[in-house]
């Protein structure tokens, strides 16, 4: 496989994108251009992830650095360059991106029947944009890819949204703009800093940044730039106000992207670049980060139970998932980044599946309120055994994705700290309980609505093409997770052990004074 592997993974639904838009130019009937534009979104989509699963084939398990390398100079002026590369961190995170491509092409189809082409352009540009955040090895490429992202996001929400769309999207792009400009001057200040100590030509280059040493106090505020944009992203409490309200006004396809990859950019930054680049840093702050995650997850579990709006109680689901995520990378524990990482995954398929069954569901009856439902077991069979096998992954069930990565968390973070683990794993009890309550609402008793008793079940795209291949690999990575695992080792290795290098007494909290922080109780 050639060094530009990666780059043509970014550039093919780029250039298709691209295509589409010229097919209104062509002398053929609307419905046919729709089909047109849906075969060459799909087409690209596919071709992406095929190649992505051939860097997988290919990838050297052995190995923490970056694989399948891809540079050239960018913007000389600056020591800026289009750098691409794929590690064990970034692979997972890289193949969920791809994977979830396809799907969201083939689950719009009967959904989106307005603006069709611009719809799919859009698709396609965040696709790219999120190959290049996952893959990016310099920080000013990371940044223009973080930041490409959101326009097509907010036009999705915006357009094709529902409801207060127009809010919700305005909200979104808010949020994310103000964190991505502080992470903006984060990147600017740790070059300069570089360039100026050690006098050597400026760069963005994350592997030369990595060798850079930092002050106690530049650590602190770096890290604070950095955090507060993937905070956001995450979105980790009190931050996550905006999550609600787009997952809800999005459509399906925006609503998996937005659950399945965009909540994984936040843990992704965290993982990437806070953590190695900042490490005293990180250590420092360890415990108020670990804090949120667990607040995280006892407060979004309890705002699912009272949700009316099945989306909703979804997309407040994600804010507890995420918690258990941070936990985890946060602990500095192997076990627990490995199972951070890898439920990064778990999340996007279970919750990205449940989303496009909602949407399904809502393109049947059009409504999400929970009380309009009762019974549809009944009707609607294959619809409710899908739908149980995502709610069975979500809770954590023995056999499934969803088990193995919070199993992993709990268990690396009851080996730094009890009563953290402890803590966090009374928000597994509580997703059993919402999301438990949610299948009995909406799929058990009698059917009392008349608009309940002829819904018509999954067709065949939406069984085998849709949610088939989601189910096949939840089953997979929860029956024999190692084949996930084993790639990721050495990378997560090398970052745990780096931030464990610099945990002394000195500077894990020397600098807090500084910053008029005292000691966090229950810390390490």
């Amino acid at each position: 496989m050639s060094s530009a592997a990666i780059f043509e993974t970014l550039a093919i639904p780029s250039v298709m994108g691209v295509l589409i838009a010229g097919i209104g130019l062509m002398a053929i009937t609307p419905e046919e251009a729709k089909n047109r534009v849906r075969g060459i979104a799909l087409a690209a989509t596919t071709a992406a992830f095929a190649m992505g699963v051939l860097m997988f084939l290919r990838f050297d398990w052995q190995r923490s650095d970056w694989q399948f390398t891809y540079d050239a100079t960018w913007i000389p002026s600056i020591g800026a360059h289009i750098s691409f590369g794929v590690d064990g961190i970034s692979l997972p995170l890289l193949l969920l991106t791809l994977f979830l491509g396809p799907l969201c092409v083939l689950v719009s189809i009967g959904e989106i029947e307005e603006r069709v082409k611009e719809f799919h352009i859009c698709l396609l540009l965040i696709e790219s944009a999120l190959v290049g955040v996952f893959t990016a090895r310099d920080l000013l490429l990371f940044y223009a890819c973080w930041e490409v992202m959101l326009v097509p996001m907010f036009l999705w929400i915006a357009v094709w949204g529902s409801g207060n769309r127009i809010y919700a999207a305005v909200k979104f792009l808010l949020y994310t703009l103000l964190g991505g400009v502080l992470m903006l001057v984060g990147i600017l200040v740790l070059a300069l800093d570089y360039h100026y100590t050690t006098q050597q030509p400026l760069t963005f280059s994350l592997d030369t940044l990595l060798t850079h040493k930092l002050s106690p106090t530049m650590q602190i505020w770096l890290f604070l730039a950095f955090a507060f944009a993937f905070a956001i992203k995450v979105p980790m409490f009190p931050f996550h106000t905006w999550l609600p309200d787009a997952h809800t006004e999005a459509p399906t396809a925006g609503s998996v992207i937005l659950a399945g990859v965009l909540l994984k950019m936040g843990s992704y930054g965290f993982m990437r670049f806070c953590l190695p680049l900042f490490p005293e840093a990180s250590q420092v702050l360890s415990p108020i980060i670990v804090w949120l995650s667990i607040i995280a997850i006892i407060y979004g579990a309890l705002m699912s139970w009272v949700q009316t709006d099945i989306k909703r109680l979804i997309a407040y689901s994600s804010v507890s998932h995420m918690g258990f995520i941070t936990l985890g990378l946060f602990v500095f524990h192997p076990t627990a980044m490995a199972g951070s990482l890898l439920q990064m995954v778990n999340h996007g398929l279970s919750t990205g599946m449940l989303f496009m069954l909602v949407g399904l569901l809502y393109q049947r009856r059009h409504t999400r309120v929970m009380s309009e439902y009762g019974g549809i077991a009944k009707v609607m069979p294959a619809y409710a055994a899908f739908f149980l096998i995502a709610l069975l992954a979500s809770v954590g069930l023995p056999g499934l994705n969803g088990f193995v990565g919070e199993f992993l968390i709990l268990a690396g973070a009851f080996q730094v700290h009890w009563f953290w683990a402890a803590t966090a794993a009374f928000g597994v009890v509580l997703a059993a309980v919402y999301l438990l309550w949610l299948w009995r609402n909406v799929f058990h008793g009698p059917i009392t609505k008349p608009e309940n008793q002829n819904l018509p079940d999954l067709n065949a795209r939406e069984k085998w093409l849709v949610l088939a291949p989601v189910v096949v690999v939840m089953f997979a990575i929860g029956i024999y997770p190692r084949w996930l695992l084993k790639p990721m080792e050495p990378s997560v290795l090398a970052i745990s052990q780096k931030v464990k290098a610099t945990q002394t007494a000195s500077n894990r909290w020397e600098s807090l004074p500084k910053l008029g922080f005292t000691k966090f109780p229950f810390g390490r």
